[in-house]
């Protein structure tokens, strides 16, 4: 079996229990809560052993991941609760474009020893596109919203 060299986005299913909404939580060697600053451009990453399970618990960012040579920008929201898997060897970043800082929780899976290349940042091949990256968070926002407005049958 090969590893998948893409990163994959899966929307979290809930249960409700009363007021409460459960959702099921990502199994994982280690979890980081992690803060992306507002007006936030992170460089690129790359891990080695370990695969990053992301999921967004307060506010809103885009995840830049290099596939293929091009940069695919994953809006994530807290209002759209998705695990955005990524796997050993795919280049990854952030642009928080807003005026509010993002929180996460990165569940890690380790599939060896952590490297500390793992954390330097990589120079970029080429610029984000940052007009591509804020479209990709308006149209998410604009879903999110027509799902709330659906109405009621």
């Amino acid at each position: 079996m090969t590893l998948s060299k893409q990163a994959t986005v899966r929307r979290l299913e809930s249960i409700h229990g009363g007021m409460a909404e459960f959702y099921t939580p990502q199994s994982s060697n280690e979890t980081m809560l992690v803060k992306v600053p507002a007006k936030a451009m992170d460089d690129l990453f790359v891990h080695r052993y370990q695969t990053d399970q992301i999921l967004v618990v307060r506010g809103s960012f885009v995840l830049v991941t290099l596939e293929n040579r091009q940069y695919r920008y994953i809006a994530m929201s807290e209002d759209c609760p998705q695990v955005v898997t990524i796997p050993p060897g795919v280049a990854h970043g952030a642009i928080n474009p807003n005026n509010r800082d993002c929180w996460l929780v990165n569940a890690v899976l380790r599939h060896g020893a952590s490297n500390p290349k793992d954390y330097q940042p990589i120079k970029k091949p080429f610029a984000y596109d940052i007009a591509a990256a804020e479209k990709a968070l308006a149209e998410l926002t604009q879903k999110q919203t027509e799902t709330i407005l659906l109405p009621v049958a």
